[in-house]
């Protein structure tokens, strides 16, 4: 069976190369980054089955960047890493969805223990699922595989970017999605210029849902947007 793909963050270089050179030994794939920042576009341009993160990273720190990858994915196992031990530090992991939290030092032994029984327990409960390519909203039918939204016998096309886009909307249906989460997955950074675009891509969303008036993409300004489906 094929080990597990990692994304490690840890802005400790030397620490971040011996836990890196540990795992692979073991057969595990492993993409070490040295800042939240780089760390969340890894995330994006490459699929993983784990990650874990250093809690006080430079750039966005890991409790920053678990939300972020938490708006889109609620599956992937995070493990932290911490030299903090307090107890609110730990409540706050969890609650931004930590699988586990280890506290350093540890030992490696105990390390890939950990590893191997988050993993266990994610695919005993199914976690690595392939994310819902179907959805309902209101009298539509939306259908991510075959880029395509149906209303009764009316079938609009998609382009691939359209479905990316209302797939995420649909994820996070009746919660705000932020700008740059979108952009940073369907395009690969945030870049201002690209923002217009994905303005005019929500426009046409809007107009291929409007023959159903309890469906609705709202505006947050200057945050984001909202799928509403009444």
């Amino acid at each position: 069976m094929e080990k597990a793909k990692i994304l490690l963050v840890e802005d400790d270089t030397n620490l971040g190369i011996v836990i890196k050179d540990n795992l692979e030994d073991k057969g595990y794939k492993v993409n070490l980054c040295t800042d939240g920042k780089i760390g969340l576009q890894s995330f994006y341009e490459d699929r993983v089955d784990l990650c874990i993160f250093d809690v006080m990273l430079p750039k966005k720190d890991g409790f920053s960047l678990a939300e972020e990858i938490r708006q889109t994915d609620q599956h992937t196992p995070i493990i932290f890493l911490t030299a903090k031990a307090l107890q609110e530090d730990r409540i706050k992991g969890f609650k931004v969805g930590a699988d586990d939290y280890i506290t350093k030092p540890f030992s490696m032994e105990e390390f890939s223990l950990r590893i191997e029984a988050v993993l266990r327990r994610c695919q005993e409960i199914g976690n690595r699922v392939e994310d819902r390519s179907e959805f309902l909203l209101g009298e539509y039918v939306f259908s991510y595989n075959n880029l395509s939204l149906t209303k009764n016998e009316n079938k609009q096309s998609l382009t691939r970017k359209e479905a990316d886009i209302l797939r995420l909307l649909c994820i996070n249906q009746n919660e705000v999605l932020k700008r740059e989460i979108v952009l940073n997955i369907v395009w690969g950074n945030d870049d201002y210029f690209l923002g217009r675009s994905l303005d005019v891509f929500i426009t046409k969303l809007r107009k291929y849902l409007k023959e159903d008036s309890s469906v609705q993409i709202a505006n947050i300004h200057g945050v984001g947007f909202k799928l509403i489906v009444k």
